[in-house]
């Protein structure tokens, strides 16, 4: 899927790894990075962190909150997809797979599930069982929508990231309302990085950063 144009400078790829974000941003004397990645994009985090260390520039994340657990929600944490794969049992289910395309091939390892993938771009491969049907589609999703989704596809269990935000919070919401069970995957992020949660607290920190006193050192 192609992302949306945007008004400034962009670039499409990798960099080469920590070393070659570093290089970039020197290149480019950059003065300030901020990760506002996806809050499950755990590698160019890292990368990002350790750029930041290497050129001794100004460093923050930008994660939206994670959702929380409310009463009526009957949800299994569990550290990693692969981890998730195994708290859906040995009984055969019916599954709904809201964790995107890329490690959606972990659950090739529980075939005797029936399994509902949405996701933005193809799953490609597709899985290797015998049950399993696609859709491609990109949020918000409202949660009745959702609930009809989930209704008319008798899903029993819901395989989901906690990413926050409420573009796919709706089938979070559906589930409470419908009783179904959710194995959400928690995020894994590093703890000594400096953290805000909306775009306004982003801003905020940018104009702290780059206020005249901050560059005096007071």
């Amino acid at each position: 899927m192609e992302p949306i144009a945007q008004p400034v400078p962009t670039r499409s790829g990798g960099f080469g790894g920590s070393d070659g974000l570093a290089d970039f941003l020197r290149a480019e004397n950059f003065d300030l990075l901020i990760d506002a990645t996806h809050p499950f994009a755990a590698r160019i985090s890292h990368n990002a962190a350790i750029a930041a260390g290497h050129t001794g520039i100004p460093f923050f994340a930008l994660r939206r909150s994670t959702w929380k657990q409310q009463p009526g929600d009957r949800w299994t944490n569990v550290r990693s997809v692969a981890d998730a794969v195994a708290a859906l049992g040995a009984a055969p289910k019916r599954v709904f797979l809201a964790i995107g395309r890329q490690e959606a091939f972990h659950f090739e390892s529980a075939p005797q599930h029936s399994y509902l993938i949405r996701s933005v771009d193809p799953v490609t491969p597709q899985l290797g069982v015998p049950y399993a049907r696609y859709i491609l589609a990109t949020g918000p999703f409202e949660e009745a929508a959702e609930r009809e989704l989930l209704i008319e596809n008798r899903i029993e269990i819901i395989v989901a990231k906690n990413s926050g935000g409420t573009a796919t919070f709706g089938k979070i919401a559906a589930a409470r309302a419908l009783g179904i069970p959710v194995i959400m995957v928690e995020r894994q992020q590093p703890a000594d990085v400096r953290t805000v949660e909306t775009v306004k607290d982003a801003l905020g920190l940018v104009d702290h950063l780059f206020s005249p006193e901050m560059k005096r050192g007071v």
